[in-house]
């Protein structure tokens, strides 16, 4: 993408090149490129789905107020101009600048890693301490049974190999899911980077680095530090050790979320819920491309090969209560 490589390093005054660009993996809201030249690389995030604006001024600002507790994350740049995303022309996608950060998949079972997790989260939170906005639906409400009776005669039409397997999640999982889902008690909110998976920290030669704060925003704190244990203590598959070291980290930085039953995981059954019913959409969705239809439902069938589970969500609950 020689010509793109050029636009955007015009963009974000970067000099002259010449400039080459590299895809490097596709996440579900964009792809992300590595753009190099003149000796450096930088990090492009081409937004597949449009683009909120005021997002990405939050994001902005987050990140920035992070790096000052000293959570390191890559710069978002601001183009020449000032504004933190860029369009690359009429109809064409908007796109961020970030630094490029060498590193390697942090290791969810390294006893260090979850030490650091467990710190950054409460940084975090205390840092994010009296958020007045509502948090989003995405967090906070899941799709009802008319929503995923229209996304699954959709599905059937469409005769994807994957509908029955739908059809089954639709009829018996997804119901008790949506069970715990409900609004958080605004007494407890923050904001906060609302995306704390491992597969948004690269461990480099300078130590962990927290990525992709796209989602950054007003969330329960109890709620993203219980979806938090549970992805980082292994899903379904729960290390009751690690999920009481991450757990203690948190707390010796001073955060204060607990958990305190189900209900405090209803951020990890509304976020999963939704990404099914979302990814199903675009799945049949003619307005997008063919690609984005095919990573759609590669998502899906991954999803449903991985639902939360609610005996591991009692096993966290009951092992972090003693």
């Amino acid at each position: 993408m020689p010509d793109t490589a050029g636009s955007i390093a015009e963009i974000y005054s970067l000099g002259t090149g010449p400039w080459t660009m590299t895809p490097v993996t596709r996440g579900a809201l964009g792809q992300i490129w590595k753009l190099t030249g003149n000796g450096s690389s930088w990090a492009v995030k081409e937004l597949l789905f449009g683009c909120d604006e005021a997002q990405v001024r939050r994001e902005a600002a987050l990140r920035d107020s992070a790096a000052d507790l000293g959570i390191a994350s890559p710069r978002l740049h601001p183009n020449r101009e000032g504004a933190h995303v860029s369009r690359l022309g009429p109809g064409e996608s908007y796109v961020k600048l970030y630094d490029w950060v060498d590193g390697t998949r942090a290791d969810a079972s390294d006893p260090d890693v979850l030490d650091w997790f467990g710190r950054t989260m409460a940084l975090l939170h205390r840092a994010g301490e009296g958020a007045a906005e509502t948090p989003g639906d995405w967090y906070e409400r899941c799709p009802d049974d008319a929503d995923w009776e229209d996304v699954l005669k959709k599905v059937r039409d469409a005769r994807l190999p994957w509908s029955q397997e739908l059809g089954r999640f639709v009829a018996t999982s997804a119901p008790r899911l949506a069970y715990w889902v409900t609004p958080s008690d605004p007494g407890g909110l923050v904001t906060s980077h609302l995306d704390l998976q491992p597969q948004n920290v690269l461990v480099g030669p300078g130590g962990p680095v927290l990525l992709d704060w796209d989602n950054a925003g007003p969330v329960s704190a109890e709620r993203e530090f219980a979806r938090a244990l549970y992805v980082w203590s292994g899903r379904g598959e729960v290390d009751i050790a690690a999920a009481r070291r991450l757990a203690r980290a948190y707390r010796e930085a001073g955060g204060g979320a607990r958990v305190t039953g189900p209900e405090s995981f209803s951020m990890l059954f509304a976020t999963d819920l939704n990404y099914i019913r979302v990814q199903a959409e675009c799945a049949v969705d003619p307005a997008v491309t063919a690609a984005q239809r095919e990573f759609a439902g590669r998502q899906v069938v991954t999803c449903l090969g991985s639902l939360p589970d609610l005996a591991a969500v009692s096993l966290l609950v009951a092992a972090l209560d003693t």
